[in-house]
């Protein structure tokens, strides 16, 4: 259906602009992919579980702050649509790089996301980061 085809590309766009955003170091690029009242959970990979937005910004700007350079790479997209306005999907990130300490991370993971239609367009609901290989955070805290 081609209405979904447009709306998948939106839907996958949300996870590029969080990664760009992280990557830029501008916390309100990445927070611009999340609805409201979204949930990122990242406690499989030894980070934390945060609700709304505030919170999600304050470990976005921890983040910045904290990292010297990195990069996310995500790929594997899978959406499905639940109705009109909700779908769900996965898709695969793979990230690296160091903390301003010199600590350096790696990670494979899975994001299992929920998404929801909003005013402002489609947004993530929820982001549970699962690892998919064990993350290498020695020495890293955000």
């Amino acid at each position: 259906m081609q209405d979904r085809a447009a709306e998948r590309q939106d839907i996958m766009q949300l996870s590029h602009l969080y990664a760009r955003g992280l990557d830029r170091f501008d916390p309100e690029e990445a927070l611009s992919a999340f609805s409201d009242d979204a949930v990122w959970d990242a406690t499989a990979v030894g980070l934390e579980r945060f609700e709304g937005r505030a919170k999600i910004r304050e470990f976005f700007e921890r983040d910045a702050a904290s990292v010297a350079d990195q990069f996310h790479i995500i790929t594997n997209h899978i959406v499905e649509f639940d109705g009109p306005d909700t779908a769900h999907g996965t898709n695969y990130v793979f990230s690296e790089g160091h903390a301003t300490t010199g600590a350096k991370f790696r990670a494979a993971a899975l994001n299992a996301d929920t998404y929801v239609r909003t005013p402002s367009g489609w947004r993530i609901a929820s982001r549970v980061i699962s690892p998919l290989t064990p993350p290498e955070l020695e020495g890293f805290d955000a």
